[in-house]
């Protein structure tokens, strides 16, 4: 008897474009993962992330934060093997970690532990790490605990910082790298879990 898919739930942001879940979502139908991504969880309605996954023909669901956020959450991933997150901004309830032990992956825009943490994101990371004069960045794929962007680092792949790099051309490259390296990574740990 084949063994069916791992069954994976993607949470997502409201500012971010959806672009990671898009790639995830993509590299499972190819089978490049070796999973399904059975839902789409979105922290509100309207946000761009939720309406590519609604045009991907995956079932999305909204749950906003407040009153049993934890309980909610988890009612919504339920039948999820994995879970990740892709934009999503918040620390994770605790009952969502329980339910998924070093089964929660998220990717940062950076080579962690530099520029990771609370109001690390988007342009703020690409920013920070011009800031400083680095000569190289690229992103982390990473387990989630219940710190921001402290969890052990699964993946991370890496780009130069050209001289005249803005944090425009910066996270571009940067963003091509996430869209490899978030499935690589899902591949990874599902593959070693199931061996």
């Amino acid at each position: 008897m084949e063994k069916s898919l791992e069954r994976v739930g993607i949470m997502v942001g409201s500012k971010g474009r959806g672009s990671n879940m898009t790639a995830l979502v993509k590299a499972c139908r190819s089978g490049q993962v070796p999973a399904e991504v059975s839902v789409v969880i979105a922290s509100g309605a309207g946000s761009d992330a939720e309406k590519a996954a609604i045009d991907l023909g995956v079932p999305t669901t909204v749950v906003t934060p407040g009153d049993r956020y934890g309980e909610r959450l988890v009612e919504a991933l339920e039948g999820c093997d994995w879970l990740c997150l892709a934009g999503f901004l918040r620390i994770l309830p605790g009952e969502v970690l329980q339910k998924f032990p070093d089964r929660v992956l998220n990717i940062h825009p950076s080579l962690l532990p530099k520029f990771g943490g609370k109001g690390m994101y988007g342009h703020h990371v690409h920013e920070a790490v011009l800031a400083a004069g680095e000569t190289e960045s690229g992103c982390t794929v990473h387990f989630v605990n219940e710190r921001y962007d402290e969890g052990a680092v699964l993946l991370q792949k890496r780009c130069p910082v050209e001289p005249d790099d803005s944090a425009e051309t910066l996270a571009a490259k940067v963003l091509k790298l996430e869209h490899q390296a978030f499935a690589e990574a899902l591949s990874k740990v599902i593959h070693e879990r199931s061996c």
